[in-house]
């Protein structure tokens, strides 16, 4: 059986709203660098497991899958957060954290100011799928914050309610 095409599969996604976060990492040199996703899964409870699928040409891939990368943090963005998923959407990898509150966990962490949730992880496994890799993180810390999420619903930023 054939596969849909793009559009269709793009289509059919889209009817799927989810949250959005901001998955962060150092490179090498110990520069913060990240990306929105809307792709977060839980996995298992026992042990405690996230998903996410990064792009393989996506400067992230790099960061998060090279050996001895220290961890990664998922910021849950806020309902008041469009604009910096935005930025960390956009092409200019290098300049994302200018003038970002943001502060490092005891793990050395990047932790977003102002996020409904911090999701701290060490990276457990990886797995090919398609064009983008699936990385499941062993959560090992974290906090939430109250407020209401920002959603992503057919192409586009949604609010609840």
């Amino acid at each position: 059986m054939p596969d849909v095409d793009a559009a269709q599969f793009r289509q059919l996604l889209g009817r799927f709203a989810t949250g959005v976060v901001v998955v962060t990492t150092h490179l090498e040199d110990g520069t913060p660098i990240g990306m929105t996703a809307n792709s977060l899964a839980s996995v298992s409870l026992d042990p405690p497991l996230v998903s996410l699928c990064i792009e393989r040409q996506a400067h992230m891939h790099e960061a998060l899958l090279r050996p001895g990368a220290g961890g990664y943090a998922i910021n849950v963005l806020s309902e008041h957060q469009e604009a910096l998923s935005r930025r960390f959407a956009g092409a200019h990898a290098t300049t994302r954290f200018e003038g970002i509150g943001y502060t490092l966990s005891d793990r050395g962490l990047v932790l977003l100011d102002g996020v409904l949730a911090t999701i701290e992880c060490t990276r457990w496994a990886d797995y090919p799928g398609g064009d983008h890799t699936i990385v499941v993180g062993r959560v090992v810390g974290g906090g939430v914050h109250e407020g209401r999420p920002l959603c992503y619903y057919r192409g586009g930023y949604a609010a609840l309610g």
